[in-house]
């Protein structure tokens, strides 16, 4: 089976910034590839995003041949094919240099390199800290959730994009590494405050788990924030340590992707083998199957919003078509276009697309999601539970 992967990143994003937009929102997205491989393998390792409904007219060889020639003439082979991309009506097709997709293949192992924090633009346009990694550098320095972001390395930050600000913090833009300061300008309640930190290689817990309730039978919440690697293999043993009368609350919920290989074992946790999806590949018809084995009697639920991307979106109508889970929560984002690698001379990797992934009934995904069988808004996580009780999957 190819390892597939599913990302957003919108064009007209600097390179860098655009890769925090997935580390961002993902924290780690995927798999290293140990290689990239031809347009034309058969085999090749199929990386998938949100891209337009539209395959782009140009191709891997045509983008190579800008990158060698730009190279022969002393330029950048990378802004070659940048540009060839930004012309081809791939609309979501993109370059990046050398160092920017080793950055992404650790982040694929479900690392990165940075201080620790995720963050977000409050109401009032501030920059708000919302989570902070125990352990991490912003952790060590004191840094808590509800702090306020003044400044990174003396440059404001109060009108900067979040992407462009997490940029900064990683260092993306000027190639800094493991062990590099960078100097953050804080504020919390009255008190203003700078901190220097060193960027750390972090990882990240992509499958937690928890019981909802003291009961023996109370259901089990398995929150999924990234099909990052071994994803998938966490979540079968979460289902095979719950007790055999408890229900699953499945939160897929701001899940923006990762590995398909992980949603398709994540899948099999549930399924007894079948069909989980299809997918094409230049007009080549090609299937995912779960495996067989997994447990196909008890309750299961599962929670997806606006957030639920990709790979995400993959395991949540694989589950809905088979019937295996009731699906809870508001419409899902809308993104099942499959790209593949291509590297270029000098380096860098071009990502082109070739096709689109359909549910096991058939549905695109892409631009229109997947709308659950139950609406809910705010409320979704205790409507999930009410359904999940009333399936007899415990509370």
């Amino acid at each position: 089976m190819p390892g597939l992967t599913h990302r957003w990143v919108p064009r007209g994003v600097h390179r860098g910034a655009a890769l925090t937009l997935v580390f961002a929102s993902v924290l780690a997205t995927a798999a290293a590839t140990g290689s990239l491989p031809r347009q034309d393998d058969k085999d090749a390792e199929i990386k998938t995003r949100a891209v337009s409904s539209t395959v782009g007219s140009v191709d891997g060889e045509e983008i190579a041949d800008a990158a060698a020639d730009a190279e022969a003439d002393g330029k950048s082979g990378t802004a070659a094919a940048e540009e060839v991309v930004s012309r081809s009506g791939d609309r979501w097709g993109a370059v990046y240099d050398e160092r920017e997709y080793k950055e992404f293949e650790q982040a694929l192992d479900g690392s990165y390199t940075g201080v620790g924090i995720s963050a977000r633009r409050s109401s009032r346009g501030v920059i708000a800290v919302t989570g902070v990694q125990a352990g991490g550098p912003a952790d060590l320095a004191g840094v808590r959730e509800g702090d306020l972001l003044r400044t990174v390395d003396g440059r404001a930050v109060g009108g900067r994009p979040v992407a462009e600000v997490v940029a900064l913090l990683r260092g993306d833009r000027t190639g800094a590494a493991e062990g590099t300061p960078v100097v953050l300008g804080l504020r919390r309640g009255g008190h203003t405050w700078t901190a220097t930190l060193r960027r750390a290689r972090l990882s990240t817990e992509a499958v937690t788990v928890r019981r909802l309730g003291d009961a023996p039978s109370s259901a089990v919440l398995i929150k999924v924030a990234a099909f990052t690697k071994g994803a998938g293999t966490a979540v079968r043993e979460a289902v095979d340590a719950a007790p055999g009368d408890a229900g699953i609350l499945l939160d897929l919920r701001a899940n923006a992707g990762g590995l398909v290989t992980e949603a398709v074992t994540a899948s099999s946790a549930f399924l007894d083998g079948g069909l989980v999806a299809t997918y094409d590949v230049h007009g080549d018809q090609r299937a995912l199957y779960a495996d067989a084995g997994g447990d196909t009697g008890r309750p299961v639920v599962v929670l997806v919003d606006g957030g639920t991307m990709s790979a995400a979106e993959l395991l949540t109508g694989a589950l809905q078509d088979r019937g295996r889970a009731v699906t809870v929560g508001s419409r899902t984002f809308g993104k099942g276009s499959v790209q593949m690698p291509s590297k270029l001379p000098g380096g860098s990797v071009a990502e082109l697309t070739v096709g689109q992934y359909r549910t096991p009934a058939g549905r695109s995904v892409e631009g229109s999601g997947i709308t659950p069988d139950v609406g809910a808004g705010p409320e979704a996580q205790q409507r999930a539970e009410t359904v999940l009780s009333g399936l007899g999957g415990g509370s």
